[in-house]
C-alpha cells in the first residue's frame, strides 16, 4: 500500500500548531467532499486522505506517535521490535534484504492492516448566500411582506419599515444545504433603497425645503408643504428669513421595525426672490427702499 505523509497531505509543516492543522483540514475537506465533488474519484481519494491525516495529527497522542513511528503508529510496540531485530541483524552482518524506512513502514502496515476500520464522515455547515434587494424608498414606509427569488427558491419574507440603505439582514437555514447531515448555511440580504422623492432621510428624520414668496416671507400667511404621508398647511411668521427652520414632529420615516414611531420631518424655508418686474413694482421697490434708507 502507498505510504502516506500526513503533513503533506494536509499542506502543513511539521511543526503546525493545533489551530493550523484545525485550519488546513476545513479549508481541504470542504474543498474536496464528495457531495461538492460528485462522481470525482481523484476528489474522493483526496478526502479519505486528509480525514485520515486530521484524525492522527489533531490527536496530541497519536502525532507524537506517528512523529516516531510514521504509518506504524498504531503498533509502536511490535514497530520497535522489529526495527530493534532489523538493527541486529544489520549489526551482525545478516545477508537478508534490507529494508528502507518508508519500505518498512509500508511492509509493516499491510502486515497489520494499516487502513484502519470505518470511521464516521464529519458534518459540514452548508454555505451562506448573499443576495440584495432593490426597494424604493416609499416602499419602506410601512412593513410589507414580498417574495423573493434564491438560486431557484421562493422565499416569503416581511420586510420591516425603516429598513436602512445598505443594512444586511440573516434569513437564518436559506443557504446551501449541509452535508453529511450537517445545518443549512444562510441567507444574507443586503437592502439597496432608492430614494426617488424630494426628501432626504437620515434615519428616522426626513429633510426638505419649501419654497416662500417674498411678499409670504415678509407679511407672514400660510403655506402648504408636502410630507410622506400627505399635504399639511403651515403658518409662516412676518419677517421670515431665507434657511428658517421648521420641524414637523412625527412626520419623519417610521423607526425601524415599528409601523407606529415616526421621526420628524424638517422644513427648511427658501425665500423666492420675483423676477420679470413691472414698472410700478420697481418704482414701489424704490419707495420702500427710500424709506429704509430714511430719504
Amino acid at each position: 500500500m502507498d505510504y502516506i505523509d500526513y503533513y503533506k497531505a494536509l499542506g502543513i509543516a511539521k511543526s503546525a500548531s493545533t489551530a493550523e492543522i484545525k485550519s488546513a483540514y476545513r479549508k481541504l475537506a470542504r474543498k474536496h467532499h464528495p457531495d461538492l465533488n460528485p462522481g470525482d474519484q481523484n476528489a474522493e481519494k483526496k478526502f479519505k486522505e486528509i480525514n485520515e491525516a486530521n484524525e492522527v495529527l489533531s490527536d496530541p497522542d497519536k502525532r507524537a506517535k506517528y512523529d516516531q513511528y510514521g504509518k506504524d503508529w498504531k503498533h509502536p510496540e511490535s514497530a520497535e521490535q522489529a526495527r530493534q531485530q532489523q538493527q541486529q541483524q544489520q549489526y551482525r552482518g545478516n545477508n537478508g534484504p534490507q529494508f528502507s524506512g518508508e519500505e518498512f513502514s509500508d511492509l509493516f502496515g499491510s502486515m497489520f492492516g494499516g487502513g484502519g476500520g470505518q470511521r464516521q464522515q464529519p458534518k459540514f455547515r452548508g454555505q451562506d448566500f448573499n443576495a440584495e434587494l432593490n426597494l424604493k424608498l416609499g416602499e419602506i414606509y410601512k412593513s410589507q411582506k414580498q417574495t423573493i427569488t434564491v438560486n431557484g427558491k421562493n422565499i416569503r419574507l416581511t420586510i420591516p419599515a425603516g429598513v436602512e440603505n445598505g443594512q444586511v439582514i440573516k434569513i437564518k437555514g436559506h443557504g446551501s444545504p449541509g452535508a453529511n447531515g450537517g445545518p443549512n448555511g444562510d441567507l444574507y440580504l443586503k437592502f439597496a433603497i432608492i430614494n426617488d422623492t424630494k426628501f432626504k432621510r437620515d434615519g428616522k428624520n426626513l429633510y426638505a425645503d419649501a419654497e416662500i414668496d417674498l411678499y409670504t416671507a415678509l407679511l407672514g400667511g400660510e403655506v402648504q408643504v408636502e410630507t410622506f404621508d400627505g399635504k399639511v398647511k403651515l403658518k409662516v411668521p412676518a419677517e421670515t428669513q431665507s434657511g428658517t427652520k421648521v420641524k414637523l414632529k412625527g412626520k419623519g420615516f417610521p423607526v425601524y421595525k415599528n409601523d407606529t414611531e415616526f421621526g420628524d420631518l424638517y422644513i427648511t424655508y427658501q425665500v423666492k426672490l420675483p423676477t420679470q418686474l413691472s414698472a410700478k413694482e420697481i418704482a414701489l421697490f424704490t419707495e420702500l427702499k427710500n424709506l429704509k434708507d430714511g430719504k
